[in-house]
């Protein structure tokens, strides 16, 4: 058994340099030869074929001024960046997450939940340095080459020999830990281009830091924060202190103070002055265990104590134990019996029972299934539950409405009766109350007079329990001492109330 491991040990190492011999490039940010097995025209193509998928699962928020504010400021930033001739392309996502990301080929996304939180133009410009920083260091493709490489060399050990298979899922594992590493080093590496781009192009990159700090609270507030050494992204305590470290040396290296440098609070405040803060309603809610559409005036229960992440394309429910997903998009086809084998052949289903019904007097086909495997799949099958689904498709006001109901197997009857009672109770939504609904929306009002920012929320009528969440959001203190004429971030309450 040694000598065989021995032959792939070798095998598998004469691999390895003749990869690595075919695919050293230079990185355009360190300047240093790395293994790269993505091309940059492979970097352009996944980020034109990602852009589509990525607005249809978000959507575009609709706001021309800071559109153009982004376009402006990026267009900017990729011009001094370590990769000028990239075509960089920007984006707002109408989603209430605290985000911001970047894919290969030049596409950067914010999403209008991190343009709530931003307090300045300064604090935009660090995060979008960091985010550029991504793909002018490469990072993605990087990553990619890794998994292709290592990937690889798996491939061809599990090919030669059954005891390296058995390895496989250990070693891949290991692998992962092994590569975590990179994906902090790499967000450190982007703080730090953050600093410098943003620095370039005249702002304050103690700024960004300082939005570390929002982001800490925002941790802490939801109870989700995480230990350095188990994320990816560097604990937000840490960036707190590096980014100001790093904002010092760079600017005394450059030669200029933080009083010649660019922050612009008040301008970035007016900008965002109406913009929709948390979920938008309009788009779907749940409330009373019931998720309800306004536009699209229909509803559906929620299974009491499961999580609901609703998206332009698809609504996913699960419940607490991890057991069961449900999801509702929308199918193809003109009828409900169209749309069942266009079901059938676009998700590989393979058909148990099926037959035409209907939901509360709507046109509906419901069926059991499971999914095709091939004559591969089906060698191990006894190492595998295989997945039950139930589906119900469901005809309303020109659209076919889509269910799965997915377990394995063994668990299916045990949440049969689940999945069955949110799909046949789908009715219309006629509720003058529950249709005329409207979201939360940041409104910056001016401090008149002098005042602490919670004596200020007091007297325009903001309850105490919800004085925290507006001082996190203009990253202050309850407490803090705030002059005539100061901008404040506050937030207007729609219609309705959405977090029951």
């Amino acid at each position: 058994m040694i000598k065989h491991f021995q032959k792939i040990s070798s095998l598998v190492a004469v691999i390895a340099v003749a990869l690595i011999i075919q695919a050293c490039s230079v990185n355009p940010v360190t300047g240093k030869k790395e293994i790269m097995l993505v091309s940059e025209d492979q970097e352009l193509a996944m980020g034109a074929q990602s852009d589509p998928s990525i607005i249809a699962n978000y959507g575009l928020y609709d706001d021309e001024a800071m559109q153009a504010f982004i376009n402006e400021k990026g267009k900017q930033m990729g011009a001094i960046s370590h990769r000028p001739d990239l075509d960089y392309k920007f984006r707002i996502l109408d989603s209430p997450v605290v985000n911001a990301f970047a894919v290969p080929g030049g596409y950067v996304y914010f999403t209008r939940g991190i343009m709530a939180h931003f307090n300045n133009e300064a604090e935009f410009a660090g995060v979008l340095g960091h985010e550029i920083g991504h793909i002018t260091a490469r990072h993605s493709a990087a990553q990619l080459s890794k998994q292709q490489l290592y990937g690889g060399l798996f491939v061809a050990g599990m090919i030669v020999s059954e005891e390296f298979r058995q390895m496989g899922e250990l070693a891949q594992q290991g692998l992962g830990l092994m590569f975590l590493k990179f994906g902090r080093n790499d967000e450190s590496q982007s703080d730090e281009l953050g600093v410098q781009y943003s620095t370039e192009i005249g702002y304050d990159s103690h700024e960004m830091a300082n939005f570390f700090g929002v982001l800490h609270r925002l941790s802490a507030q939801s109870g989700q924060s995480i230990p350095t050494f188990m994320s990816t992204h560097p604990d937000p305590v840490d960036r707190f202190n590096t980014v100001h470290r790093l904002s010092d040396a760079y600017q005394s290296e450059k030669g200029v103070s933080e009083t010649q440098l660019k922050v612009n609070r008040d301008s970035y405040l007016r900008m965002i002055d109406g913009l929709v803060y948390g979920e938008d309603p309009r788009q779907g809610y749940v409330k009373y265990n019931t998720f309800f559409h306004p536009d699209l005036k229909f509803y559906f229960p929620v299974p009491a104590q499961w999580q609901v992440v609703n998206t332009p394309q698809m609504v996913q429910m699960a419940s607490e134990d991890g057991k069961a997903l449900m999801l509702m998009t929308l199918a193809q086809g003109e009828s409900v019996q169209a749309a069942a084998q266009a079901t059938i052949e676009q998700d590989g289903l393979q058909v148990i029972e099926s037959g035409e019904t209907t939901v509360n007097g709507l046109p509906a086909f419901a069926m059991i299934s499971t999914i095709k495997q091939d004559q591969t799949q089906q060698t191990q099958q006894t190492q595998q539950q295989d997945l039950r689904i139930l589906t119900y498709l469901i005809q309303y006001e020109g659209l076919i409405y889509k269910f799965h109901g997915l377990a394995n197997s063994t668990d299916f009857n045990t949440y049969y009766k689940t999945f069955q009672n949110t799909m046949t109770n789908f009715d219309r939504l006629t509720d003058p109350q529950m249709i005329n609904v409207s979201p939360d929306k940041i409104k910056i009002r001016e401090i008149t007079r002098a005042n602490t920012l919670g004596g200020y929320l007091s007297t325009i009528g903001v309850a105490e329990a919800d004085q925290e969440e507006v001082a996190i959001l203009n990253n202050m203190q309850v407490t803090d001492q705030l002059s005539a004429g100061t901008l404040i971030k506050t937030i207007e309450r729609g219609v309705g109330n959405f977090k029951g």
